[in-house]
């Protein structure tokens, strides 16, 4: 039995299986499991600063997650999201691990992101708090979260 293993890698680095296996779990869940026709490929995977975490669980991917960069006014902040996990590795502890380590990275700079509302409170524990209104994102509620 392998090893379940944390992954990273910058979107340039990205072989082309990796990244279809990564995209593949996102519309596995995001779309099919809960039913939201939307474009999950935003164009955002690809780009130089783009970075990818997951967990590979014998050459399968089991959960992932994305990070962002982004520049405003001359400071760099983040954008965390894409975080999901297949529902067969659910409960095991990875959404936790890979935020841990995606927040290594991010070191003290600000951190954003955009909650399902059932998950609010799990974020917070990551240091989150609100930061804005509860909104629909194709019929989801959401809750925009700010570290940093």
């Amino acid at each position: 039995m392998s090893p379940v293993v944390l992954q990273r890698a910058w979107a340039a680095d990205l072989d082309t299986a990796t990244l279809y296996r990564l995209l593949t779990l996102r519309v596995d869940v995001f779309v099919v499991e809960q039913e939201c026709a939307y474009p999950e490929l935003d164009g955002r995977d690809l780009l130089p600063a783009t970075r990818h975490l997951w967990i590979d669980d014998d050459g399968e991917v089991v959960a992932t997650l994305r990070l962002l960069e982004e520049h405003e006014d001359g400071v760099t902040s983040f954008r965390l999201g894409r975080v999901c996990t297949a529902v067969p590795a659910r409960g095991r502890g990875y959404s936790a691990r890979l935020l841990r380590a995606a927040l290594a990275e991010t070191g003290s700079a600000t951190v954003r992101l955009d909650a399902q509302s059932y998950l609010v409170d799990m974020y917070a524990t990551f240091g989150f708090t609100p930061d804005g209104e509860e909104f629909l994102d194709d019929g989801i509620p959401h809750v925009p979260m700010r570290r940093g």
